[in-house]
């Protein structure tokens, strides 16, 4: 059995754009440096006004944000100048370090015409000596990921090692990020040399030691244990895991092994010291009005 199962719960990160978020949780604040993970869509039912889905901009500090599409297609602008349209099968990887500022807007007509918007988004916690490195951003193809086939199992390695492949996407700590795939009654392990390893069920349905998991659960396990998961049906997941990175705050979109440089970030982007997207500046996302502290990766069930 897992040690914990996490439900998604509804968020809205725009007007018109709610996501399943399933970290942090309250029990689990990270799985390795995995410390945020939103899934938006599947979404068919679209606003009159797709514009209204927008994320403004906004800033990040101390982690890598990866966006990885199933359908649709999304628009990326950020404070280095850079502008990427990301469709399915691609990685966006925007590393904050010191401080940036980028947008997601959904403009591209394929989007309204392909009918479908499915996306999950995670933050990755950066190792505290690279934390303040200058902020960068790269865009990874279907074809520079590895895949990986056996009977009835597909799998993308988006980033990180696994099952004895290695991702091109340029990572800073031990990690594994794979999009799977299974046939029904099809069979997977989890990777076995990771300390800490998840598992979430984007959809269809999975049974392991003969108990059920559905749409929207993420199943953490231990180091000791090795499940093998069996697909109830057509399901799709995404493994992620690796080693922690130590204590993380986050506050908002806000991570580091500091609180006091939370702080900072929370000054700099309320006094403009924050880059906006030159080819995005027209408006932004205030900094949110409340005293909340930043909550501590240390608040949290670990296994």
């Amino acid at each position: 059995m897992p040690t914990l199962i996490i439900s998604a719960r509804t968020a809205a990160i725009s007007t018109h754009l709610k996501v399943k978020r399933i970290l942090p949780f309250r029990l689990r604040r990270m799985v390795g440096p995995f410390i945020f993970m939103d899934h938006a869509g599947p979404i068919a039912d679209f606003p009159s006004e797709i514009s209204s889905m927008d994320v403004l901009p906004h800033p990040h500090i101390g982690l890598s944000t990866l966006t990885y599409l199933f359908n649709g297609s999304v628009t990326h602008r950020d404070s280095l100048g850079i502008e990427q349209i990301i469709r399915p099968g691609e990685v966006n990887w925007m590393t904050a370090g010191k401080g940036i500022a980028h947008s997601e807007r959904f403009e591209d007509p394929q989007l309204l015409k392909d009918g479908e918007l499915d996306m999950i988004q995670t933050w990755v916690a950066l190792p505290e000596e690279v934390e303040e490195n200058e902020p960068s951003f790269f865009n990874y193809k279907p074809e520079q990921l590895p895949v990986l086939t056996e009977k009835g199992v597909w799998m993308r390695l988006i980033a990180g090692e696994a099952f004895g492949e290695k991702s091109n996407v340029n990572i800073h700590s031990p990690l594994f990020y794979l999009h799977i795939q299974l046939e029904p009654q099809a069979k997977i392990n989890l990777p076995h040399s990771y300390s800490e390893r998840s598992v979430y069920i984007a959809k269809g349905s999975i049974e392991s030691a003969g108990r059920s998991y559905k749409q929207g659960q993420m199943l953490v396990f231990s180091q000791e244990q090795d499940p093998i998961l069996t697909a109830k049906e057509s399901a799709s997941l995404m493994m992620l895991g690796g080693e922690p990175v130590g204590e993380r705050f986050i506050w908002w979109n806000f991570v580091s092994s500091k609180r006091e440089r939370i702080e900072q970030a929370k000054h700099d982007w309320k006094n403009g010291k924050i880059i906006l997207p030159p080819n995005d500046n027209k408006e932004f996302i205030p900094l949110p009005d409340n005293n909340f502290k930043p909550a501590s990766s240390k608040n949290t069930l670990q296994t």
